[in-house]
């Protein structure tokens, strides 16, 4: 019996080490959070207050190519959802909170060539 446990908890450990990286996929709900504090800035410019710590966790939590094509498609909604963005000023949002995203914001980028 003890044997037949052990052999289960293994197959149930083993299906959660499979799984565990689908499980973090990143979410448009989770970019929208990050970036709400932004929105000030991103309709006209000026302080960035607390958006930057939104902006790096948002670029901590993208780290694989499918995670960046999300938080991308996310951000080209968010110009849809949230009227009034300054292209200009999200364009260059990353580099004024010190991040390096390997793609332009903007509603013309094509997420699907994002690496």
């Amino acid at each position: 019996m003890a044997g037949i446990l052990m052999k289960m908890a293994c197959v149930v450990v083993a299906c959660m080490v499979v799984l565990a990286p689908h499980a973090e996929a990143i979410t448009c709900g989770q970019v929208a959070s990050s970036l709400l504090p932004c929105l000030p800035y991103l309709r006209s410019g000026g302080a960035l207050g607390g958006c930057c710590n939104g902006v790096r966790a948002l670029n901590n939590a993208a780290r694989t190519t499918g995670d960046r094509k999300i938080a991308c498609g996310c951000l080209k909604n968010a110009y849809s959802s949230f009227p009034g963005i300054n292209q200009s000023n999200a364009a260059g949002l990353p580099a004024k909170c010190g991040v390096n995203i390997p793609y332009k914001i903007s509603p013309k980028t094509d997420c699907s060539k994002i690496q």
